[in-house]
């Protein structure tokens, strides 16, 4: 079983306005509501492709409710600690440019977070725990590295995909795969990176470090994937930007999904790449059909 956790779940209200004009009654051309965070985001695509899991973390009140009744309809198992407090709600405005306002979200207490490792304790090694996001200030700075620690036991494999900090905190915990971008590689060994051979060479640094597989993710260039015996840059295939929230969590699930069915590396790191670019070319995540269309076009 593949289980997410969102330490920080969000409705996102997203309204459309022709112009947002501040101090005064704007009127949306249109608005719609989806659930939000990366863990979600990776447990919704996996849902797209057919394939199960169980998203956990920290849910609360009617705006939580909301989120599992969102997951349920997506064929999606909820395992998500209660807590007191109202989940947060993320308004984004579409105008002629984009605003965001973000939630806060709800105090989490220690017993709450005691309630979520006991859960991810039950796992077992066929199991795979992808752990995303930022750490919301409601959670001690340590969460990850409370969590793997843990959870070792379990022998369950780990995916990480988190800032420069989080990602070399746990790199002792061997994950079998991280997806720094190239801007986060930069900053974790405070370097400027010229050309692809740098690249490779201080990704290969995270391999040192104990990561198995990482995806440096390029954006509209691509992605490099390096492991012990792979190094291999592929280009993003053709098309139209549409929306980029998401896409990098879509990279992950579309590498998991193939990894988890096929142990594959080259074939996930190309699902992987064809997930992320579906989500960024559509207004929603990746689908199946989608993600197939792609991978067609990048193997012909």
């Amino acid at each position: 079983m593949i289980y997410t956790v969102t330490f920080s779940p969000a409705i996102d209200y997203v309204v459309d306005l022709d112009q947002l004009v501040i101090g005064a009654i704007n009127r949306s051309k249109g608005e719609h509501a989806l659930p939000g965070g990366k863990g979600i985001n990776v447990s919704i695509v996996l849902s797209n492709f057919g394939t199960p899991s169980i998203a956990t973390g920290f849910l609360g009140g009617f705006t939580g409710q909301y989120i599992k009744d969102e997951l349920k309809a997506r064929n999606i198992v909820s395992d998500f600690v209660e807590v007191d407090g109202l989940t947060r709600i993320n308004v984004k405005l579409r105008g002629k440019e984009e605003t965001a306002i973000n939630g806060q979200g709800p105090h989490i207490t220690d017993e709450q977070i005691e309630e979520l490792i006991n859960k991810l304790e039950k796992m077992t090694k066929d199991d795979l725990l992808v752990i995303s996001g930022t750490i919301p200030s409601s959670l001690p700075k340590n969460i990850y590295q409370r969590i793997l620690e843990r959870v070792q036991h379990t022998h369950a494999r780990v995916v990480i995909d988190s800032n420069k900090e989080i990602l070399l905190n746990t790199l002792s915990y061997k994950p079998v795969l991280v997806k720094p971008n190239k801007e986060e590689l930069e900053e974790m060994f405070d370097v400027v990176i010229n050309n692809d051979e740098e690249l490779v060479e201080n990704a290969k640094k995270l391999l040192d470090l104990g990561a198995q597989n990482v995806i440096v993710s390029l954006g509209k260039d691509g992605a490099l994937l390096v492991n012990k015996e792979i190094v291999e840059l592929l280009p993003a295939p053709e098309g139209k930007v549409v929306n980029t929230v998401g896409a990098g969590d879509s990279l992950v699930a579309g590498f998991i999904d193939e990894y988890m069915k096929t142990g594959n590396i080259a074939k996930a790191f190309r699902k992987g790449i064809a997930t992320g670019s579906a989500s960024a070319f559509s207004e929603g995540l990746a689908t199946k059909e989608e993600v197939e269309s792609l991978l067609n076009k990048m193997n012909g």
